[in-house]
């Protein structure tokens, strides 16, 4: 590949990618729930307001892609344990990572109604 060009790597370098934003994403949720539930301390009715705010059906959108980071982010690094504790990981490695997002699909596909049930009752009605 000539100098200068930018890598265009495969499904681990993908994965490493997603790896790496999950875990920002799920830092940064954290970080803002803790500033949120300190709030209580500060102001109740502010922390109510809040509260409140978490009930909206986008809010709803944002919890799903929560459990969607959290969820790749965990099946992910079950598989980076397996590469690079396993003697045949780094073998299957790339295996490893479709059955890795196989299983996130289907998980998520479980956890739609779950989620986004009350978001689509609001929006839709019962």
């Amino acid at each position: 590949m000539p100098a200068g060009t930018l890598y265009r790597g495969r499904e681990g370098m993908w994965s490493w990618v997603a790896h790496r934003v999950t875990g920002v994403l799920i830092f940064f949720f954290l970080f803002v729930h803790v500033l949120d539930t300190a709030l209580v301390r500060v102001s109740p009715e502010a922390y109510d307001k809040v509260v409140a705010t978490y009930k909206t059906p986008i809010v709803a959108c944002l919890e799903y892609g929560l459990v969607a980071a959290i969820l790749f982010h965990a099946l992910n690094g079950l598989r980076i344990i397996a590469v690079d504790f396993w003697s045949k990981g780094p073998r299957l490695q790339k295996q490893m990572l479709w059955s890795v997002v196989v299983i996130w699909l289907v998980l998520m596909a479980g956890a739609l109604y779950p989620v986004l049930g009350h978001a689509a009752r609001e929006l839709f009605g019962s």
